[in-house]
């Protein structure tokens, strides 16, 4: 028989309520389910709200930090070239590019270039700070959007630890609570057949 039959009608905060028949594990469920809720709440947005702005934080520092260079092809690339304008994005091979950042130091790198391009090829790459070949950054309006879904993916898994242990703490109480009405049970129940 599921327990809900036992429960009657839902009354809006009826854990609360003054009542003779409201016991001390009532009472401790209702403090259980309300601390569960807050610490859910609490917990889903502040860890949501951090996660987003450090993910945005450090977004808007590669910003800052990486720049645009024009490489150059080292050698002819492999492939044989294709007539401008028919190119598509998948027509592309790897080849070796030479590149200066700003101490005057020179690097080497492979990206991906046109198929055939000659050597001495001007392309643009994307360089950290020191040197190294780096993606082209994240704009603001991807950083922002990027922030917020990391933000709600890491808000809803914090928020689920509060939660599920709120349920795991009332389902004990509930247990708890039905193994004692059954001790009651065993008790009076046989003393109702009794004439008085």
């Amino acid at each position: 028989m599921p327990l809900k039959a036992f429960r009657g009608p839902k009354v809006w905060l009826w854990r609360w309520r003054r009542n003779p028949l409201k016991r001390r594990a009532d009472v401790v469920e209702a403090w259980v389910v309300l601390g569960a809720w807050l610490l859910t709440v609490l917990a889903g947005v502040s860890a949501g709200l951090v996660a987003a702005r450090s993910v945005e934080h450090g977004l808007a520092r590669e910003r800052a930090a990486w720049r645009p260079v024009v490489a150059r092809v080292v050698g002819r690339a492999p492939g044989t070239s294709v007539v401008r304008g028919q190119a598509s994005a998948g027509d592309r091979v790897w080849a070796k590019v030479r590149w200066t950042v700003s101490d005057g130091s020179t690097h080497t790198g492979q990206i991906r270039v046109a198929p055939g391009s000659r050597a001495g090829t001007p392309v643009t790459v994307w360089s950290d700070p020191q040197g190294h070949l780096v993606s082209r950054p994240t704009s603001s309006s991807a950083a922002a959007f990027r922030g917020a879904l990391i933000g709600c993916l890491v808000g809803v898994s914090a928020a689920a630890v509060p939660f599920v242990g709120g349920l795991a703490l009332r389902g004990r109480l509930e247990r708890r609570r039905m193994h004692a009405w059954d001790t009651e049970w065993a008790r009076l129940g046989p003393q109702w057949g009794r004439m008085v």
